[in-house]
């Protein structure tokens, strides 16, 4: 069924919401949270019965519910003060209020392609050393390789508001191809005495079972240094490269190295234990502290998708490497278009570390993002400049 309401269009049966002519991502969970909604709109929707349908009547808490309802309003550009079109009746339930300008059933006739789902296919392949890498593909056209930072998961980061517009954005003008680093994800756990190396024999072995011969590169925090290094090893394979608040050293290679290990919050947190918890006081510290402009849901969603993307022994591990990684003498070895994008109030890797980059690649172009997020996502005031400049910057000749 389609049904229309506000500036929204749900259609349930290809799974798409749309807001003013735009698809709107949305997590799995919100999308038949907002179809129980629509289906019983005017009506009464009971905290059991969303349970029921939602969640197939498992026990979930109150903090859980009211995520998904924030993020289901967030969705369809209401809020919890105005409560529009998504009202809550305190201790009953909740109830679309908005009214329904239409219900259809679908026509089968041709949809605009913008606003239909974009699906991903994800894959193995194998690193020369063996290591098995997932990877995944979504869109059409021409492609790009996208090196995310080493906390991710190919299938829910996909899903996720809080990345999926932006991946979804990129795949609808391009072939997008992402992949988990190894220690991240649906991926092998990396070793011990990995280096920056071996994630550069990573990315290549995905562009080889991808299929790309020349290609640009979105690099992501640390995947920027591997992108970087890409580059300047392989220049006859890399066409452009976009760098989002990456860096060439590492935090022990900068002049003012990190603390020591014992007084590292990062491994301080990791040694704790709370690693993944949501409601763990440290673990929600730390990630407010990475991503400071993140509303308290946004972090329980962030810390959910964390708990996901590997395990304690992995997160170590990737930091060992991340840490001691120094690609500064590539920089002179880039020859392709570089766009170096970095978020101004930026605290873990400072915007003077952008820069940088930006004088170390000849004719590298900058721009400084209105954040202090240490990576874009969708709630990021920033986040749609730096995806307008990204696809601006990959479409020219």
């Amino acid at each position: 069924m389609i049904f229309t309401f506000g500036e929204c269009i749900l259609d349930t049966d290809s799974h798409v919401l749309t807001r003013d002519g735009e698809v709107i991502s949305v997590e799995p969970q919100v999308f038949d949270l907002l179809c129980l909604l629509a289906e019983n709109a005017g009506n009464l929707v009971a905290k059991d019965q969303l349970i029921d349908s939602v969640w197939q009547g498992r026990i979930v808490s109150e903090a859980t519910i009211s995520a998904r309802i924030n993020a289901a309003r967030k969705a369809v550009g209401d809020n919890g003060k105005d409560q529009a079109i998504i009202r809550t009746i305190p201790r009953r339930g909740f109830k679309l209020v908005a009214p329904l300008e239409g219900i259809a059933a679908p026509t089968g006739e041709a949809r605009d392609p913008a606003a239909k789902a974009v699906r991903q296919t994800i894959r193995y392949t194998m690193a020369p050393d063996g290591t098995n890498l997932a990877w995944a593909s979504a869109g059409s056209g021409a492609p790009v390789l996208f090196g995310m930072h080493h906390l991710s998961h190919l299938e829910r980061d996909w899903a996720s508001d809080l990345l999926k517009s932006g991946f979804e954005k990129l795949a609808q003008s391009h072939t997008l191809i992402r992949y988990d680093v190894r220690g991240a994800g649906l991926s092998d756990p990396i070793r011990d005495n990995d280096t920056i190396d071996q994630h550069v024999a990573d990315m290549i072995a995905v562009a080889d079972a991808a299929g790309l011969e020349r290609f640009p590169v979105v690099g992501i925090l640390q995947n920027a240094a591997v992108a970087i290094r890409v580059a300047a090893t392989y220049p006859e394979r890399v066409s452009r490269l976009v760098i989002q608040n990456g860096y060439a050293r590492g935090r022990a290679r900068r002049a003012e190295a990190p603390a020591e290990p014992e007084h590292d919050p990062f491994i301080a947190l990791l040694n704790s234990g709370g690693w993944g918890d949501a409601g763990n006081g440290f673990m929600r510290g730390w990630a407010t502290m990475v991503m400071p402009e993140m509303t308290p849901d946004e972090i329980t969603e962030l810390i959910h998708l964390i708990a996901n993307c590997g395990a304690t022994a992995d997160a170590l591990a990737q930091r060992n490497v991340i840490d001691q990684l120094d690609v500064t003498a590539d920089l002179s070895h880039v020859t392709c278009p570089t766009l170096v994008i970095h978020a101004r109030g930026c605290t873990i890797h400072p915007v003077s570390e952008g820069r940088r980059l930006a004088a170390g690649i000849a004719g590298a172009e900058f721009l400084e993002a209105d954040s202090s997020n240490s990576f874009y996502v969708t709630g990021d005031p920033a986040h749609k400049q730096v995806v307008d400049a990204t696809l601006e910057f990959l479409s020219r000749e």
